[in-house]
């Protein structure tokens, strides 16, 4: 029964990690004033996680949450802000250890939840004077 130990934590590691991730309607639950006086079609594309042309910042955070970066595009039109979201993959690994020297014969088992992961682009969100211009996604 040892051997499922290292697994079973894994799974714990993942599941805990999995729940971090906020969504819309615990976004909406957190800020239930300011949804509920936006009109039907804004509070029916936050509830679906959707950004749409026209959308404020407040709103793109109630159905999207936090940018995980964000930046300033400068063109010959003026300055634009750019969310960006991204799509993370965790890089889990396991590994099993045997070893032998002058007494018995010795184990281990090893579990990774770091590094190794790969970070994709999902979604930008142009800003230009407060509202929203573009929304940009990637293709799968």
């Amino acid at each position: 029964m040892k051997p499922l130990l290292p697994i079973g934590l894994a799974l714990v590691v993942l599941a805990l990690s999995a729940g971090c991730a906020s969504s819309p309607s615990s976004r909406i639950a957190k800020n239930r004033a300011q949804f509920d006086a936006y009109p039907p079609e804004v509070q029916a594309a936050i509830s679906e996680g959707e950004v749409r042309v026209g959308f404020t910042p407040d709103q793109a955070r109630l159905a999207l949450g936090a940018p995980d970066r964000v930046v300033t595009r400068t063109s010959e039109t003026g300055n634009a802000e750019v969310w960006i979201y991204e799509e993370k993959r965790s890089g889990l690994g396991v590994g099993l250890g045997i070893g032998m020297g002058s007494g018995p014969v010795g184990g281990g088992v090893g579990v990774s939840s770091g590094g190794g992961g790969s970070v994709n682009e999902r979604l930008r969100v142009v800003f230009v004077g407060g509202r929203v211009t573009a929304v940009e996604q990637a293709s799968k």
